[in-house]
């Protein structure tokens, strides 16, 4: 899609300034501004000084505002800004001359660009993305030990012609893909995506943008792209090898970290012990591998952990899925003690 760009030069604001009391500082507004989509959801924002501003010993910067889709501002003091954003709205922004110091703030007018919306009848985009990521060992990789794989699913848009058919893409830092394995509905329209293995760095902090156009020979179709952190839609792995071992009255439970690229103290636990006599559930959160617990009731519990990443390594994101459940039965008699235990669980006998 073309960009389409708007330069509008505004008129030069004379104000006085506190730091230089006895003149008066012409600050004028940048020159060709403009807005260029260099990716998906990515656009470059360009602009160059006025030639006529009048050269003084002080540094001008530039503030930049966002007016749309999402309002925003900030500065800085060059002439150009890479921004990631939605683009199926339309975008647009504008950028001023600024000089301020502690005691003083001047500013130019105005200058604004946009970008605008791609064409498509409305109701026709695919609504309801959603996208999940997930990560699994590659063993015959010494560069990239672990895989991350991506699956998305969207509906159909209400307005949408019933031939219909979207694709789907995803941007990741530089690197940029179409989907290859899709699922359909009943009218063979693509609703879902699977990759495999993807370019995603499953400890990175870029955004993950996508898209989902489509074609109809009855209408355009409008695209629909949406960005995710990753950290809200990564599905952590559960944790490998539960064990449990009761001595005496001391139920000992271990595990290892899951499948992950992050190391071993970047995860917190929980472990959930179910007493499936009286039905009391016990929830202990942990941030080492091994939990210890004083039974003291004749039961058979039922032990379950699940981990997430700490946020000493990332955002706070999604808890994995439970760990399958591992059984411990307890039993005691007039001179013995004995427990049945199930699955990965150590045996012993205690007389």
């Amino acid at each position: 899609m073309a960009p389409i760009l708007l330069i509008l030069l505004g008129a030069t604001e004379i104000l006085q300034a506190d730091l230089l009391p006895d003149e008066k500082i012409a600050l004028l507004p940048p020159v060709n501004f403009t807005i260029k989509v260099t990716g998906l959801a990515q656009v470059l924002l360009h602009w160059e000084p006025n030639p006529d501003q009048e050269q003084r010993n002080v540094n001008l910067e530039y503030q930049v505002k966002i007016n749309a889709p999402k309002e925003d501002d900030y500065e800085t003091r060059i002439t150009e800004s890479n921004c990631v954003t939605i683009l199926h709205q339309g975008f647009s922004a504008s950028v001023r001359t600024i000089l301020q110091n502690d005691h003083s703030f001047l500013a130019s007018s105005w200058v604004s660009a946009e970008v605008q919306a791609p064409p498509g009848s409305p109701g026709t985009s695919a609504v309801n993305l959603t996208c999940t990521t997930n990560t699994t060992a590659d063993n015959y990789s010494h560069l990239r030990p672990y895989q991350v794989s991506l699956h998305c699913t969207w509906l159909v848009g209400t307005d949408a012609p019933e031939d219909t058919q979207y694709f789907l893409y995803y941007r990741y830092g530089s690197w940029t893909e179409e989907c290859k394995e899709y699922s359909k509905d009943i009218l063979e329209r693509n609703i879902a995506c699977w990759f495999p293995r993807t370019f995603i760095h499953s400890r990175g902090r870029d955004w993950l943008v996508v898209l989902v156009n489509g074609s109809s020979k009855h209408t355009a179709i409008k695209p629909f792209d949406q960005l995710f952190a990753l950290h809200t839609i990564d599905q952590i792995n559960p944790p490998l090898n539960v064990t449990a071992e009761i001595e005496g009255t001391r139920l000992s439970i271990q595990w290892e970290k899951p499948v992950s690229a992050f190391p071993s103290h970047c995860f917190d636990y929980e472990v959930k012990i179910h007493n499936t006599r009286n039905g009391y559930l016990q929830i202990e959160k942990m941030m080492t591998n091994a939990f210890i617990s004083i039974i003291d009731d004749l039961s058979k519990y039922d032990i379950q952990v699940r981990a997430a990443v700490s946020s000493m390594c990332r955002e706070a994101g999604l808890w994995s899925e439970w760990s399958q459940p591992i059984y411990v039965d307890v039993i005691y008699g007039p001179s013995c003690f004995h427990q049945f235990q199930h699955q990965k669980v150590i045996s012993k006998i205690s007389l």
